[in-house]
């Protein structure tokens, strides 16, 4: 009897510290001190506390408190509108149990940064995979008005409410930024100097993994059926549906960004068809749960790299095919743009280490499209129509308005017959902007192709040396490439 009587009275008093424990108001991972809140314009804080929890929230830059109350499930959440202050400010947050405080807050630009491994690649590198200007990036670091977050790998079979393993808030520093993405910092690193405001960074990928890690179940369970169930997650979990959305996206939608900077692609190379689909079905899945309209998106298409046979033309096993798709999910996905890579690659290290460069080119997109940089070209020549002439083939661009440009000679050209059959052209720019392409192997040309191979180096830039992508301006699904003469 007395044995009952003790576990009655260990389990109410561990009933009471639970109560006890809470009833202090938490805050999500993300909004801590040192944090940066999408300037001028209305965002949203949100965390728990006991059911009905009377709240008390002080700002620096707003005169009256704002008081809430927690609903019956202990969630809160309120809107407050941020201003163009430059100034650091503090959030004091009190309730019976509670008495928190934010400080070193910023008022700037937040962006959302994500991917696979070529977006998780540190400016400190990997063995034997060198990110190109990291050192010097690293020495120089030291920046207050840049801020860091990381989310650390995580999945999940269910959305989760908060991030788990991750690292808070952090000034740009030295230590800060030598293991962070290379990408997001050169990115971030250029918009904080250029535009003058502070600029915070939000950083969550998973090197390998698919598009479809990072879609909704509900959105997922158009295309496929989703099950968790009995998913062990521990196995493969970069490529489990829904998984990393779960644990690494949902947990942020709540906190307001400026727009979206992604590169991915290589763990879907052999399904181009289904990444169509995928890609824009996912950036329409983020933006619906941002509820902040349609966000701008810009993204990297995967460099060339030597996947095997170099040889292949028509198969997936061509990433010509998936460089070809995110080309056009440009068309698909609204308010989007994208960064081109035909020219720094690596033939065999599948993480090219000019890391700057692509940064630079999803830069040049934001300074244009957002921030109303007119004079910043961004755009990169795409093929866009031809026509029969002389023998050969005249390939016209747009996003050429000032001409097309070669370091040396053009090379990667090949031209067919309607044989469908490609061999190896010539081809120079005409007129400025044009490509004449011919051969004479093919006296009749009716298609063109252009670095349709796993690895190849562009190019072909316009006058900015803004690379053109890998294109062809037939749709076969039969083409062959001639054989090579021994």
């Amino acid at each position: 009897m007395k044995r009952v009587t003790l576990i009655i009275l260990i389990a109410i008093s561990n009933l009471l510290f639970l109560q006890l424990v809470n009833a202090k108001v938490k805050l999500p991972a993300i909004v801590s001190s040192n944090m940066v809140l999408q300037r001028n314009t209305t965002v949203e804080l949100w965390g728990w506390a006991d059911a009905n929890e009377k709240i008390t929230i002080k700002t620096s830059w707003l005169k009256q408190a704002i008081k809430i109350e927690a609903d019956n499930n202990g969630n809160w959440r309120f809107a407050v509108k941020t201003t163009t202050s430059k100034k650091p400010q503090t959030i004091k947050i009190k309730s019976k149990e509670s008495d928190i405080t934010l400080e070193n807050i910023l008022f700037g630009e937040v962006w959302l940064c994500s991917g696979q491994s070529n977006m998780r690649r540190s400016l400190k590198g990997h063995n034997g995979q060198p990110t190109f200007g990291g050192l010097e990036a690293t020495a120089k670091a030291a920046n207050s008005n840049l801020r860091l977050f990381t989310v650390d790998l995580a999945a999940s079979k269910t959305p989760l409410k908060d991030v788990g393993k991750h690292t808070a808030w952090q000034q740009a520093s030295p230590s800060s930024v030598v293991t962070f993405s290379a990408v997001a910092y050169f990115f971030g690193q250029q918009l904080q100097e250029i535009l003058d405001v502070p600029v915070g960074l939000i950083h969550t990928s998973w090197g390998g993994s698919s598009v479809q890690a990072w879609i909704s179940k509900e959105v997922m369970s158009d295309y496929q059926k989703i099950n968790l169930d009995e998913v062990d997650i521990s196995h493969r979990t970069n490529r489990i549906p829904s998984a990393l959305f779960n644990a690494m996206i949902n947990p942020l939608t709540s906190y307001t960004i400026k727009g979206a900077i992604w590169y991915q692609g290589e763990a879907n190379r052999k399904e181009p068809e289904k990444y169509k689909k995928l890609f824009p079905a996912m950036v329409k899945d983020w933006r619906k749960r941002w509820e902040i309209g349609d966000f701008p998106f810009y993204y990297v298409q995967i460099a060339p790299f030597m996947y095997g046979d170099n040889d292949v033309f028509q198969s997936v096993d061509n990433s010509a095919f998936i460089r070809e798709t995110q080309l056009q999910c440009l068309d698909l996905i609204p308010n989007s743009g994208i960064a081109i890579t035909m020219d720094i690659g690596d033939d065999y290290c599948i993480h090219p280490p000019r890391k700057k460069e692509v940064a630079d080119r999803l830069l040049f997109n934001a300074l244009n499209q957002t921030y109303g940089y007119d004079a910043v070209d961004y755009a990169a020549p795409i093929y866009s129509s031809h026509e029969v002439k002389d023998g050969g083939m005249v390939l016209k661009f747009k996003n050429a308005e000032t001409g097309l440009y070669a370091y040396d000679k053009l090379e990667g050209f090949e031209i067919a017959a309607d044989d469908k059959v490609f061999y190896p052209a010539n081809a120079k720019i005409v007129n400025g902007s044009q490509i004449f392409v011919t051969s004479n192997k093919v006296p009749n040309p009716v298609a063109v192709r252009y670095a349709w191979r796993n690895w190849v180096l562009g190019t072909l830039f316009d006058i900015n040396l803004l690379p053109a992508s890998s294109f062809r301006t037939d749709n076969w699904n039969d083409a062959t490439r001639a054989k090579k003469i021994k």
